[in-house]
């Protein structure tokens, strides 16, 4: 290892990344971060002011952005935002899929609505993105594929069983998609956050945010920008050995039970 090669292990100089719910939250802190080291950054988010808004903060911050309004859920969406991130940058690095829904119903309860969508945006939408990317990570030198789960995928989430579930199976298709698309030069990890700060969490209420936070070992909830650097590991040429893997980032919640 010599001092240039070390310096440069994160960088992401000119690589191009998609973001989905790239307009706040994990996903905003992940596409602040990525910018600041050099990619080029397309967010993507149902609401057009929310990814006017982004797209500036982000030029501001000194990057290269473009705010794609889409709804994961639909998959005419996906192949507008490739084609549009693609137009604006010449091609796709990497993919980070974070958009999610929360839509929680009690087992017993649950409506075909329901599940459609819990499962259209959190399994099926990140599966068809890849898909729809792959043409451009076939002939990137350093595609990466991010798709961000939960550690409640590795516990009893009973109150939010679609949402565990889904993150579940999307757990799955990052081993499936890291052991396929290896000999094309591809790699595909998860990262599974713990409780952090964001609208999601917050809406759950208070009391639900204070269980969560006395859950983990570090008793606390996590600030976002605590997801952009195990993000920039695995979307960065550091990680260039690893594929088909979970990194936790829970506060050691997980490996506490």
């Amino acid at each position: 290892m010599d001092a240039e090669k070390l310096r440069t292990l994160f960088d992401l100089t000119d690589r191009v990344a998609i973001i989905t719910g790239g307009t706040r939250g994990i996903g905003r802190a992940i596409a602040e971060g990525f910018v600041l080291s050099g990619a080029k950054v397309a967010v993507a988010s149902r609401k057009a002011t929310a990814c006017a808004e982004t797209e500036a903060h982000l030029k501001a911050m000194g990057g290269e952005a473009l705010g794609v309004p889409t709804h994961v859920g639909e998959l005419a969406s996906l192949g507008e935002l490739v084609e549009r991130t693609v137009q604006t940058f010449g091609g796709v690095d990497i993919v980070v899929n974070n958009a999610a829904t929360g839509l929680a119903q009690p087992l017993g309860e649950l409506t075909p609505q329901a599940w459609a969508k819990a499962f259209d945006v959190n399994l099926r939408g990140p599966v068809f993105l890849v898909q729809e990317a792959l043409p451009h990570l076939k002939a990137s030198e350093h595609a990466s594929v991010i798709n961000v789960i939960t550690a409640g995928a590795f516990l009893q989430s009973p109150d939010v069983a679609m949402y565990a579930a889904a993150k579940t199976a999307m757990l799955s298709f990052t081993r499936s998609m890291a052991a396929k698309f290896a000999p094309l030069g591809i790699r595909v990890n998860a990262l599974a956050p713990g409780a952090v700060d964001t609208d999601m969490t917050r809406a759950t209420g208070e009391e639900s945010m204070a269980r969560m936070a006395a859950a983990s070992p570090m008793k606390r909830i996590a600030h976002a920008d605590e997801m952009v650097g195990p993000a920039l590991l695995m979307a960065s040429d550091a990680s260039s050995f690893m594929t088909g893997q979970v990194l936790f980032v829970d506060g050691g919640l997980v490996s506490a039970r």
